[in-house]
């Protein structure tokens, strides 16, 4: 059994990347992991103020939400990353969130597989591209850990316009085989 975190960064309630998760999320829980979705809506999440303080204090200074989601994120077997891609990059919840995480750098994780899901109105296959190299860049920061899977589901733009779509199937398959 492996403990997996679940971050879902769309505010938007019932959005088609909230869907994806929930399906990952599903699968997961289908195979007896122990499953934890984290959704950003209504969370209080900062900018990050380039202080450092986190990394003499092994925590944000900063007084909101993210203390307790890198908490569960260094706790966890694997992490899985869910964001809309906007204007073909992850939104900037997401990357506020990975910016804010920088507490985690010098500190011991238990994390080694790393997923991202994504959606957009387009299709086409380079649209979650960017999105990808964005969290390439925070997992090299974290060498035990790897990206081990992707998803992208294009052509999906009107919330819940994923209901019925093939690639929910696909979410639910991989997060069963975490």
């Amino acid at each position: 059994m492996k403990k997996v975190i679940v971050i879902s960064t769309s505010l938007r309630r019932g959005s088609n990347s909230d869907m994806l998760a929930d399906k990952f999320v599903e699968g997961a829980k289908s195979a007896g992991n122990e499953v934890e979705k984290i959704s950003l809506v209504g969370k209080e999440i900062q900018f990050c103020k380039g202080c450092f303080g986190c990394q003499k204090l092994g925590k944000c200074v900063i007084k909101d939400d993210v203390n307790d989601i890198m908490a569960k994120v260094l706790e966890a077997d694997v992490v899985c990353w869910d964001t809309p891609i906007y204007y073909y990059e992850m939104s900037g919840q997401m990357k506020t969130l990975i910016d804010r995480m920088n507490a985690m750098y010098e500190q011991d994780y238990k994390f080694r597989d790393v997923y991202l899901l994504t959606t957009a109105a387009e299709d086409e296959e380079e649209t979650p591209k960017r999105a990808e190299i964005g969290l390439t860049g925070w997992i090299d920061c974290y060498p035990k850990s790897h990206l081990v899977g992707t998803l992208f589901c294009g052509g999906v733009n009107e919330p819940r316009e994923i209901e019925g779509n093939r690639k929910l199937q696909d979410a639910f398959e991989l997060g069963k085989n975490v």
